[in-house]
């Protein structure tokens, strides 16, 4: 069918039965008022991927709603009750979106109609505490109701498996099979009352206590470091000023006007910590007090974002590769005795940087595809090793393996350890970060991101996908390349001599160009936006501080050469 056909066939399924007054009429509505709209709403479905579902909140297959997420859950229903002969429990928490409450309350409705018992959080709770409540609690599924940094029209459905973190092979592949054959129709509304516990501060005590634990590892003054912090109007309001004041940051400065949870998220355009608007005002607020760092999560507070003073007194904001490894350095810098039964992790499109910290640590070091799940894998995957923390390059990290997914607010507590402690021995942030730059190598990054929406849009991505594949690319700035890497087919490959190895990881649609000099070029199409994303990573050394400035200029040079040739 082509796509006309596909949109009246999905209209007509959704002006009757099992589709309530309710939806029957706005998707009249959205037909006669809105061509371009309804023609996206219906010109497929919402796909549940392998992390879940995420979209804009509306009428129609493409589109969040409490049918579309019936679907998810009826299927999962389905699954743990054909896995299990026991009654199983799952964990239900939701962020500040608009409708995260209801949709909610309906997700909890149909687990409870399948015999299920269910854990609901009777208000906001961050992505991580949902991973800690659902090893806490021992439930066998996590239901997260968030759409993490997206804009304000989006929703979304973010699904973890009883080791807490999300899922993964063959439990992804498994739920998608199940949810792909359920009919609407088949979605049982029907509460049951009694299998559905509301959950309130028990559990976020307990997640405080032990986000201390993990996070509280410096030697400082911390009384005397002035932290200014933002939550963007999301859920780690309450959390995270818990944590760090109860670590010892007594002068703590929260952003007021962004201090409450708001799903429309008024203040800035985009709720996302990588986007130096959304840290504007905290920036400000930090300029009238003097503050030692601006700290700012997204609206389920797994991602976190980061400013310094810089040597001239101007706050900058710190990206997520420069994060990582001025948390890895710090963290695995507290610990002793190190070898190979320790391990961190990353993921293939963050900073080769990180290797070299793990190597001079004497940790293993271990990498997996985009998407923080792969690194919750790794805990379980290697359980005769022990894991110390993870991150990735957008803005994510982890500490310690009491939760299973990224951690703004222990990441947050580690950070003001760090600057603490750089404070009190009358140094800085930044000069712990040229330190770093000096003992392994310079690295610098830049992440390109390129919008393209609708059918059209993934036409366009997949054009530019397959268009570098066959592209000949064989020099990145007049250096030759050593090797290409495609994930989608498995292969790393000399474009050189045209040898080729296998890569062991699962297939995904990441391309890496690596030149002999470390540069590397890599693109994906997002997984949680309509966007195609670049990441551009160069490297030179670095001999004393006084060259910083002069080599980060270099680099930055060379990354403008770059883009330029690739034509992105």
């Amino acid at each position: 069918m082509n796509n006309e056909e596909i949109i009246q066939k999905n209209y007509l399924e959704w002006t009757q039965f099992p589709f309530d007054k309710e939806t029957i009429q706005e998707v009249q509505k959205l037909k006669n008022d809105n061509n371009s709209k309804f023609q996206d709403s219906f010109y497929k479905d919402l796909s549940f991927g392998t992390g879940g579902m995420r979209g804009i909140v509306g009428y129609g297959p493409n589109r969040v709603n409490k049918y579309t997420f019936g679907k998810n859950t009826q299927g999962i229903s389905n699954y743990i009750n054909k896995i299990s002969d026991d009654k199983e429990a799952v964990v239900i928490a939701y962020d500040c979106r608009n409708q995260s409450k209801e949709l909610a309350n309906q997700v909890a409705e149909i687990f409870s109609s399948n015999n299920i018992k269910v854990y609901l959080f009777s208000s906001i709770r961050p992505t991580p505490e949902l991973s800690y409540a659902l090893i806490k609690l021992k439930c066998i599924c996590g239901i997260v109701l968030t759409a993490s940094h997206n804009p304000p029209e989006y929703n979304g459905y973010k699904v973890y498996w009883k080791d807490g973190g999300q899922i993964v092979p063959p439990i992804d592949k498994n739920l998608i099979k199940e949810i792909e054959s359920i009919k609407f129709e088949e979605i049982n509304f029907v509460k049951n009352d009694s299998n559905i516990q509301l959950i309130d501060t028990e559990i976020d005590s307990s997640f405080i206590k032990d986000s201390i634990k993990n996070g509280k590892i410096g030697e400082s003054k911390r009384e005397d470091y002035k932290v200014v912090f933002t939550p963007i109007h999301g859920t780690s309001y309450k959390l995270l000023p818990a944590v760090l004041i109860g670590a010892g940051f007594k002068d703590f400065h929260i952003v007021d006007k962004q201090a409450i949870p708001d799903g429309n998220f008024s203040t800035v355009k985009s709720p996302n910590p990588e986007e130096p608007e959304a840290l504007e005002i905290a920036i400000k607020k930090a300029e009238i007090l003097n503050a030692d760092i601006v700290i700012g999560t997204d609206p389920d507070a797994d991602r976190v974002g980061l400013a310094v003073k810089n040597h001239q007194g101007d706050y900058i904001i710190l990206n997520g590769n420069q994060m990582m490894i001025l948390l890895t350095e710090y963290i695995l810098s507290k610990k002793e005795n190190l070898d190979q039964s320790f391990f961190i992790g990353s993921t293939v499109v963050s900073t080769n940087m990180i290797k070299h910290i793990a190597n001079y640590y004497n940790v293993d070091f271990k990498v997996g595809l985009t998407g923080f799940k792969w690194i919750g894998k790794m805990i379980n995957d290697y359980k005769n090793q022990k894991f110390i923390s993870g991150g990735e390059e957008s803005y994510g990290y982890m500490v310690g393996d009491f939760v299973r997914d990224k951690d703004a607010i222990t990441s947050a507590l580690v950070a003001c350890e760090l600057g603490s402690e750089c404070k009190t021995n009358n140094s800085s942030i930044i000069d712990y970060l040229i330190n770093c730059y000096i003992k392994y190598g310079f690295y610098k990054e830049r992440l390109i991101s390129i919008k393209k929406e609708g059918a059209k849009g993934l036409e366009e991505i997949s054009d530019i996908m397959n268009s570098l594949r066959t592209s000949g690319i064989k020099m990145i700035d007049g250096i030759k390349l050593k090797f290409i890497k495609d994930f989608e087919s498995s292969s790393k490959r000399d474009p050189v001599n045209g040898n080729s190895s296998k890569l062991d990881f699962p297939k995904s649609n990441v391309l890496i160009f690596e030149a002999e000099d470390g540069t590397t070029v890599a693109a994906r199409p997002s997984g949680t936006e309509p966007k195609i994303k670049f990441y551009i990573s160069v490297n030179s050394k670095l001999e004393s501080k006084s060259d910083y400035l002069k080599i980060d200029t270099l680099l930055e040079n060379k990354i403008e050469r770059i883009i330029k040739e690739f034509e992105f």
